[in-house]
């Protein structure tokens, strides 16, 4: 009898156990997918470009983080790093004090956290300490394996493109990318890495044209500052002399080299002048270029020899699916095509209202000047 009674007790005791700790352990699992909901939530405002379009976003995600701090918690590590995120989404909301209060009660709580090293690192202004830090972190880190190597190496990407060094931050991105970190970072940060791997052979450019190869889109006033800046094509218009935006813009459009409109479907063009600061799309850069490679060769049958070919009889057809056969566009963007300088996106439409970034107009004047 009194051996079923301490075997009986033994089996209650040990079944409490399981139970407290399958509980423990589903609120450890619970927590875990609270933080990665909160990473995939802050990590694309981390990466934006336009946070003012994202309001809505920092909203939810405050209102998150709000909701996951009024569940108490005793497990030191998740309160940290909560804490942590709580303080990079302040850096995107602007509150820069609070961050750094979040920063140290994060590191006060549990000292060496991942988000909390990049809360740190975040709130450097300076990429070359950044980089400094990272390196730092990167070399107690350790292996790729390690907590943190994946998150660092996206910072590294970070600091490098900030401080030109365009081949090293497309590396660290990759690196990043195969460590195996939340896709959501790969999703935020591949336009990034690509723009570095782009401007990778940008190597003694002059530092006016580099503020602009980074940049989605350009003005026409940006396109001709790339070509005059790093190419000899101009020279037929300034004849080795500086000129001021304004002549350089106005000589090219008299000459016909910038189009009164960059509609490939209009067919007759409108009387009003373009404007200088306009963006560019790439049917504007299709005539720009063309006629630029024309003008190189020497040779001016080049504008009319794909409508020629292809924009005659009663029923003309273009091989480019949203370019119209009719269109003034029609020669310079099929020009720019068979020549490689700019590409068809999906391998049948040209995309010609879309912009196009100064990075891939330097490739393309290079290739012309060479």
């Amino acid at each position: 009898m009194k051996f079923l009674l301490v075997f009986l007790t033994a089996a209650v005791f040990f079944g409490c156990a399981t139970t407290r700790d399958v509980s423990v352990s589903g609120q450890r699992d619970q927590a875990e997918r609270n933080l990665t909901r909160l990473e995939t939530a802050v990590v694309p405002l981390e990466a934006s470009r336009n946070i003012g379009r994202r309001q809505s976003e920092v909203t939810f995600a405050r209102q998150m983080i709000s909701s996951m701090e009024r569940e108490a918690s005793a497990d030191v590590d998740y309160s940290g790093r909560l804490i942590a995120w709580s303080g990079r989404l302040a850096i995107i909301e602007g509150r820069y004090s609070e961050a750094q209060r979040l920063y140290r009660q994060s590191q006060a709580v549990s000292p060496g956290n991942v988000p909390s090293i990049i809360l740190g690192i975040r709130l450097e202004g300076d990429p070359v300490r950044r980089l400094e830090i990272i390196e730092r972190e990167l070399a107690i880190a350790g292996r790729q394996a390690s907590a943190g190597f994946g998150e660092l190496q996206i910072e590294r990407g970070r600091a490098l493109f900030e401080m030109n060094r365009f081949a090293e931050a497309a590396g660290a991105f990759d690196t990043a990318f195969s460590s195996g970190l939340n896709p959501v970072y790969s999703e935020n940060y591949r336009a990034e890495r690509n723009r570095a791997w782009e401007l990778r052979n940008t190597s003694g450019v002059e530092t006016g044209t580099l503020s602009l190869l980074g940049r989605e889109t350009i003005t026409w006033n940006d396109c001709i500052n790339i070509a005059q800046n790093e190419t000899q094509l101009l020279r037929f218009i300034t004849g080795g002399r500086t000129l001021s935006e304004a002549e350089l813009f106005n000589r090219l459009l008299e000459r016909g080299f910038i189009p009164y409109t960059q509609d490939v479907n209009i067919f007759d063009w409108p009387s009003t002048r373009p404007r200088a600061d306009e963006i560019v799309t790439r049917a504007g850069a299709a005539w720009f270029v063309w006629r630029l490679y024309a003008e190189s060769r020497a040779d001016h049958r080049l504008l009319t020899l794909y409508s020629a070919r292809f924009a005659t009889g009663v029923n003309p057809r273009s091989p480019i699916a949203d370019v119209p056969p009719l269109s003034p566009f029609f020669d310079s963007i099929l020009g720019c095509v068979e020549r490689e300088f700019l590409s068809l996106p999906d391998g049948r439409n040209f995309r010609p209202e879309q912009s196009i970034r100064g990075a891939e107009l330097l490739t393309i004047f290079r290739r012309i000047d060479n």
